[in-house]
């Protein structure tokens, strides 16, 4: 049955029949997993994390791309909506509408399981499953408020709406909703954290730990969700507790991935092998982000190209120097250019086929991503280490990382080189831009060598999270402003667009910061972001 609320659906339930036939009445009423064992418990639990990927939604918002015109003709509509910040009207798979939808089915799949421990009578042997289900339920819930909510700042927090935060299995037939507000939201993922993380035992995943929230993953994200609420000194914990206090042995093996160097997809499926010890937790998604974000004409009219490259990301001023080579990041960048092709691209996303009919070659688009891995969050750590003014410790983490990813690093690298990069280099303007962007938070940032130091950061997060949809967040978290820019075919200049100022721009705090969300949603009755 298709529900006019359908923005929560957790469980199948059919309307039961008026018959008094007392066998037709024996029979359960819906279609729902009846979970009676610690068996059907942990089976369900695979499927309480989304089948679906916000990356594309926020990727395509983020200053990670420009609009190479109208004349190029390889791009679809709900990419321009997502580009333009605009309401997004269009449906897809890799659409805001099925982040909403896939977030919530988890949710609903966690919550059964969660109630039906409990009907067991809460026994000891399912504490692994109750901790999993705990913060699988908060994972998607994170999702949801940054997507679709203003980013958590302690002044709005309490005011902002957020999203409904789902406690329970959906029993009613047409249920009524409110909207949590953000700090509200924040607060039970906390919550849902602080009961979950102790009862994660990995020796219960067999051969897979890597698809499900295990211990190191789920620490992972409570140290981004710490420092997405500024609780920097639980960052630095959660981290550490995620990764070690030293790290290097975990770090990516960019060596064995730089064996498939020659293949972008073979590159990108050994970035999100299980096997990467880097890989913290994977999950797969029905999308075209590999096409997308691979050596493809698909959405090359919004793409990462030469323009961004040479002046913001890995070929810009940077404080290990400003390189030009696709060798000089290991593993290397992939740059692909032509007649409505210029792409630079590194590996993150494989693009994967699932064959449904071999013989007639037809099937869905997939594509496996990792929310988590060891090099970002070293990173969260060294962001929360420069707001502590920590400067030694964060150094050291973004070392690693410099060391890990750039071929050849200068000897003088340090403290000091970013300090004299950063006060060398001039704020980013559309038509002269750098790497150096100014930054708008809602919480203190003192100039000199704490600002300087989180633009070193800003910037390796930006190069290691490229294509994978975080930036987003980090443009929110420091009110960083973004500008339009159509890159003219063949010339390499540029100029901003829209037809008003507001529309080519997005300054901190925008409105548009807040997905609207899915139509269908809010003709449910769920309020808006903005009428």
């Amino acid at each position: 049955m298709k529900r006019q609320h359908k923005f929560l659906i957790f469980t199948s339930i059919l309307a039961f029949s008026l018959a008094s036939c007392e066998k037709y009445l024996d029979v359960m009423p819906d279609n729902r997993a009846v979970l009676d064992s610690e068996d059907k418990i942990s089976k369900i639990l695979v499927s309480a994390y989304p089948q679906s990927s916000f990356i594309a939604t926020t990727e395509f918002s983020s200053d990670n791309v420009d609009d190479y015109s109208v004349t190029n003709p390889n791009y679809e509509r709900i990419l321009e909506q997502m580009f333009r910040w605009e309401d997004i009207t269009e449906v897809g798979n890799d659409g805001p509408n099925r982040v909403w939808e896939s977030c919530y089915a988890a949710i609903g799949n966690a919550n059964q399981a969660l109630a039906s421990i409990e009907e067991l009578g809460n026994p000891t042997s399912l504490d692994p499953q109750r901790g999993e289900a705990y913060v699988a339920r908060a994972y998607s819930h994170f999702v949801l408020v940054n997507v679709f909510a203003h980013h958590y700042t302690k002044a709005n927090a309490a005011t902002d709406l957020g999203v409904t935060y789902m406690e329970a299995p959906e029993r009613e037939l047409d249920p009524k909703y409110q909207r949590n507000s953000v700090a509200e939201v924040y607060a039970l993922i906390k919550a849902d954290l602080e009961k979950g993380i102790p009862l994660i035992d990995d020796g219960v995943y067999g051969g897979t730990p890597k698809y499900h929230m295990n211990r190191a993953a789920a620490n992972a994200f409570a140290a981004r969700v710490a420092l997405y609420t500024q609780d920097w000194d639980g960052a630095v914990r959660y981290a550490t507790a995620a990764v070690g206090t030293n790290p290097a042995g975990s770090m990516r093996d960019n060596a064995r991935i730089a064996l498939s160097a020659a293949s972008l997809v073979n590159a990108s499926i050994a970035f999100t092998s299980s096997g990467s010890r880097s890989n913290l937790f994977i999950l797969t998604a029905a999308s075209t982000l590999g096409t997308y974000f691979g050596p493809y004409y698909d959405a090359s009219r919004f793409a990462h190209g030469r323009i961004i490259n040479e002046n913001e990301t890995f070929f810009a001023n940077t404080p290990w120097g400003k390189l030009a080579a696709s060798a000089a990041y290991t593993p290397r960048l992939y740059i692909y250019t032509g007649t409505n092709l210029d792409k630079t691209l590194i590996a993150r996303l494989p693009y994967l086929f699932e064959y449904t009919d071999p013989v007639a070659r037809i099937g869905y688009r997939r594509t496996v991503y990792a929310p988590f891995n060891v090099e970002e969050t070293m990173l969260v750590r060294a962001e929360a280490n420069i707001h502590l003014k920590n400067y030694d410790a964060a150094f050291t983490d973004m070392q690693l990382w410099v060391r890990n990813n750039v071929a050849t690093v200068p000897a003088d690298f340090s403290i000091a080189r970013i300090n004299t990069w950063a006060n060398n280099t001039a704020y980013y303007t559309p038509t002269a831009p750098t790497a150096k962007k100014r930054l708008n938070p809602e919480f203190t940032v003192e100039a000199g060598t704490q600002e300087n130091m989180l633009q070193a950061l800003l910037l390796m997060r930006r190069l290691e999270t490229m294509h994978v949809g975080l930036r987003w967040f980090d443009i929110k978290r420091y009110g960083i402003e973004v500008t339009r820019r159509v890159i003219v075919a063949g010339s390499g200049n540029t100029m901003t667009v829209g037809s008003t100022e507001a529309e080519s721009k997005l300054g901190p705090r925008d409105k548009r910061h807040a997905l609207q969300l899915p139509t269908d949603v809010i003709s449910a009755g769920l309020t808006p972001n903005r009428q």
